[in-house]
């Protein structure tokens, strides 16, 4: 596998002066990671006795601008918030093997980052007489596992924990600037070689694009998981990027955008790297918080992988 020395080396194109400039103003981006918690959350952690589901919950929110929300679906979907945790589990999605996995591990918190029971507010009401849902729900209660979706906390985190996981598995920090945190300006890679390089930093087989794989791209308007057709073409109206690199979208908006506007000359290329794909390590971000946080507690992160399989 390549290095990101080999393929976006830092000081040999931007050279040393550019890349202390980058490195600083990163810095502050990441320095909440190291700071102590203060106040309600800083005595928490001198806890020597076991923690609750809530406890965890609450010393993450508090770290959130404007925090705990209220309008928000990061709520339990199962469990409840005074069950002891005896280990932790980050997950994009806690599917019915993510579960048995953490069962096997003895442990009985999940955080996830998506919906568990199909739908934006894990309603289940219309659910009541599946089999599907009643093997999952009655899963979690028979092992009292408590499961809570950390959505709009983690996104609101300043900077976005989900972003911020995403740099980090593709080294590329140095180049985050938080005055326009969507944009990257990276040395000069062909499409064909960024996406050889996003497959493999982010596990993934397959990906879909539109563009010419021998055009350069060095401005990069990242984009993970699903920020709408609307946000997606305004953000490229805007910055003007060589390629759009998301999680997903509507085919019926953003490629036909991108599209009609190679069509109207404009070298624009798009790579669509999956939902799960593109804010997986947004976990990851999230299970490192917890094990500097929560040292006492093993925290596990599960990969959920994609549903869909690629001929």
């Amino acid at each position: 596998m390549s290095t990101t020395k080999t393929l976006f080396p830092l000081a040999a194109d931007l050279g040393r002066r550019k890349f202390i400039y980058n490195l600083s103003k990163v810095a502050g981006a990441a320095a909440f990671l190291t700071l102590p918690l203060a106040g309600k959350a800083g005595t928490f952690l001198n806890i020597k006795d076991e923690i609750t589901v809530g406890q965890i919950m609450d010393m993450f929110m508090s770290q959130v601008p404007g925090g705990p929300l209220t309008d928000t679906v990061d709520t339990l979907k199962a469990g409840n918030r005074d069950i002891k945790v005896t280990g932790i589990v980050t997950t994009m999605f806690a599917t019915i093997d993510v579960i048995k996995q953490t069962i096997a591990l003895g442990a009985n918190f999940i955080i996830a980052h998506e919906p568990t029971f199909y739908n934006h507010q894990d309603e289940t009401d219309w659910l009541a007489h599946d089999d599907v849902y009643r093997y999952k729900a009655d899963l979690l209660k028979q092992h009292n596992i408590a499961v809570w979706r950390n959505h709009d906390h983690i996104h609101h985190l300043n900077p976005d924990g989900v972003r911020m996981g995403l740099l980090k598995q593709l080294n590329w920090s140095g180049y985050y600037n938080p005055a326009a945190s969507n944009v990257l300006m990276l040395p000069a890679r062909s499409l064909s070689s960024l996406i050889k390089y996003l497959k493999q930093k982010l596990f993934i087989d397959k990906v879909r694009y539109i563009g010419n794989l021998q055009q350069n791209c060095h401005k990069i308007l990242l984009m993970p998981g699903a920020a709408g057709g609307t946000s997606q073409i305004q953000a490229m109206s805007k910055e003007k990027p060589d390629v759009l690199i998301c999680g997903e979208i509507q085919e019926w908006e953003t490629a036909e955008y991108i599209r009609d506007a190679r069509a109207e000359g404009r070298k624009l290329s798009l790579i669509v790297l999956g939902h799960i794909a593109s804010e997986e390590p947004g976990s990851e971000f999230m299970a490192a918080w917890l094990k500097e946080k929560v040292p006492g507690i093993k925290t596990t992160h599960i990969r959920s992988n994609n549903s869909l399989s690629f001929l």
